[in-house]
């Protein structure tokens, strides 16, 4: 009777599944010339570094998570929507469970469909658009589908640890005047993460598989001037580490809305020190993921949705691209969050102001909270409610008003309040 019950006991009994990883990189180099994004129209006419999709995909038994850094500047969310309807019918990943991010560089080619720069890029997307634009559009999106299949026929058993570093690669890139009028340049005295958040992806046998570097940094080392393809510091920092540990890194961009590389818009790589990125950032993510915790195959993941609406800049355009993105008056902003474990990540396809996700940091019940920037598509600038009082470029181009911070804080700690923890 006793083994009868004991039998029994063990059949309720949650199982523990088994956490498995996987991850693929794949080259997305064009082979001809190319407009780049960032700045002005300008094409290409030749390649610095090679320029990649990075994919992770991650399994705790019960849900898949397909994570993608690529080394392009920003697409627009409707992009997202394309490659997540096709990514699902390819894998039966639903949208919820895959997040796309881009490392912001200014040097890499523009992706489309192009409705959304001529109202977030006004007098900065007049070039024509051809076949040669729409066929690399294609080839960008059909090369992450087919490494994210790649990737979840690899996946194997993994753990995974935690944790963060700091770096002062970084600076605030709202200078101000004697008059109190605020540019794009430089500001030492004004607000910075300098946070490294990193998931350290190792084999069963405890070998790296994979790095996941966050850190908040506008890719824009390369100025206007220099016309050749590149990752920029985030290229150049992946590459560094990966050389170093022989594994991939994704490169995940943070709230980098007010925060320059202190090294920024050179006309060439030499004039921007663009290789002492990777002793400013490269080596303290390296030493970094030496001091994270014992890596564990406990591993639990739970994604959600959490929409912020907020009203409208008064008089701004609207393209019939973004419809489901609107009601009304107001922008529909969608949040992404992800728990793993204790950790809590969010993202939104905002250029968000370094504040806001410090704040947020500071009032989540999680002991990490990472923001991911760029992610899933992009609106442009997301500022403080300060920030628009003082104006300058990140305001003066935003689609929001200056309710934005108030409803996306409130309502996004109001959220992590209530979400379960281990």
């Amino acid at each position: 009777m006793r083994l009868l019950l004991l039998l029994n006991l063990l059949l309720t009994l949650p199982l523990c599944a088994e956490f498995r990883a996987a991850v693929v990189k794949v080259d997305i180099t064009p082979a001809t010339p190319k407009w780049l994004l960032g700045y002005a129209d300008r094409q290409s006419t030749g390649v610095l570094d090679r320029i990649h999709h990075r994919v992770v995909a991650l399994d705790d038994g019960q849900s898949k998570f397909v994570l993608v850094s690529t080394d392009l500047c920003m697409f627009s969310p409707s992009l997202y929507d394309e490659a997540a309807r096709r990514l699902q019918a390819a894998t039966g990943v639903a949208p919820l469970q895959f997040w796309w991010t881009t490392t912001h560089t200014h040097s890499a080619p523009e992706i489309g469909p192009p409705g959304i720069y001529p109202l977030l890029l006004k007098g900065r997307a007049r070039h024509p658009i051809d076949a040669d634009y729409h066929e690399y559009t294609e080839f960008v999106v059909q090369s992450l589908v087919t490494a994210a299949q790649q990737a979840i026929s690899q996946l194997a058993p993994a753990r995974l640890a935690a944790g963060t570093g700091m770096a002062l690669a970084n600076i605030n890139r709202r200078a101000r005047d004697p008059e109190g009028r605020i540019s794009l340049g430089l500001n030492p005295e004004g607000p910075a993460d300098r946070q490294i958040g990193l998931l350290r992806l190792e084999k069963a046998d405890g070998s790296l598989l994979a790095l996941i570097a966050n850190y908040a940094m506008h890719a824009t080392v390369l100025g206007s001037q220099f016309v050749q393809i590149s990752g920029d510091a985030p290229g150049i920092v992946a590459a560094y580490v990966e050389q170093k540990l022989g594994a991939p890194m994704l490169y995940i961009n943070g709230a980098a809305g007010d925060l320059a590389p202190i090294y920024s818009v050179y006309p060439d790589p030499r004039s921007g020190h663009l290789t002492q990125f990777s002793v400013l950032l490269g080596d303290r993510i390296l030493a970094a993921q030496r001091r994270l915790p014992a890596a564990s195959n406990q591993v639990k993941l739970a994604a959600y949705e959490h929409w912020i609406e907020s009203p409208r800049k008064a008089g701004l355009d609207w393209t019939p691209e973004l419809a489901r993105y609107q009601r009304g008056n107001l922008v529909r902003l969608p949040v992404r969050l992800l728990t793993i474990n204790d950790t809590a990540i969010w993202s939104a396809p905002v250029e968000l102001f370094c504040e806001i996700a410090l704040t947020i940091r500071r009032h989540s019940p999680f002991p990490h909270t990472f923001y991911f920037g760029y992610t899933n598509g992009w609106f442009g600038y997301l500022p403080t409610k300060a920030g628009f009082a003082e104006g300058g470029y990140e305001p003066a181009t935003s689609v929001f008003s200056d309710q934005i911070e108030a409803d996306l804080t409130n309502g996004l700690i109001t959220f992590l309040d209530g979400l379960p923890r281990p």
